[in-house]
């Protein structure tokens, strides 16, 4: 797993290459549990169990915005790595904001993505 110490800011994206955006339109909307080993799955799980309730949830144009103390930032990050595993269709955006100390995870995509975070995260 990739260590991200040292940076304040950073963007995350399931987008890999410029023709990714094709790709994204045929993966479907599911997640894909094979993705993850039954270590990961747990850590995940774990992970959202510390992240979602500390979150304060927005609803955004095509998906979601969690505001989160900003002591869980690597703790975000981290979430974010599996998560772009086993649901490659999520666009993802983490940032700390200035001076406030918080951090913002943006979690987005394509048509029906909203729907699909307010059921499996429980995000209404």
């Amino acid at each position: 797993m990739k260590h991200l110490v040292g940076r304040r800011e950073l963007i995350l994206t399931s987008a890999l290459a410029a023709g990714a955006s094709t790709l994204s339109a045929e993966t479907p909307l599911a997640c894909n549990l094979k993705a993850l080993t039954p270590e990961e799955r747990k850590a995940h799980k774990q992970r959202g169990e510390r992240l979602f309730p500390a979150a304060k949830v927005a609803l955004i144009a095509s998906g979601y915005s969690l505001e989160l103390p900003a002591a869980l930032w690597l703790e975000a990050a981290q979430w974010v790595e599996l998560e772009r595993k086993c649901c490659p269709f999520l666009q993802f955006q983490l940032e700390s904001e200035a001076e406030s100390g918080t951090v913002v995870l943006r979690l987005t995509g394509r048509p029906g993505v909203k729907e699909f975070l307010a059921e499996e995260l429980k995000l209404k």
